[in-house]
């Protein structure tokens, strides 16, 4: 049975650009985890502030060796949550 996240960031007045080049540089690196299945993230086409990640991990136990990872210590607690005005995090359970 599969995991799944899906994080809507929204980025403070001036901060979308930083916040896209934080994603960019991680998309690869969150793709290339051992137990990611599929990693997505979108940036809105209505809003350019609101950003929405899709993670698929084989189990739950992925997004937890997820979020333990240096990168995601350093980048995102430390460099995207300061710039971000609202961030919402769902987890799901894959069916079938």
């Amino acid at each position: 049975m599969g995991f799944v996240v899906i994080a809507t960031w929204t980025a403070a007045e001036g901060k979308a650009d930083h916040i896209r080049s934080i994603i960019e540089e991680l998309t690869p690196h969150n793709r290339a985890e051992p137990k990611m299945i599929h990693f997505e993230a979108h940036v809105s086409t209505e809003d350019p502030h609101t950003f929405v990640l899709y993670e698929h991990y084989t189990d739950a136990t992925g997004y937890d060796d997820h979020r333990a990872t240096a990168r995601f210590q350093q980048r995102v607690l430390g460099d995207a949550l300061p710039a971000l005005v609202a961030r919402q995090v769902k987890t799901y359970f894959t069916l079938g």
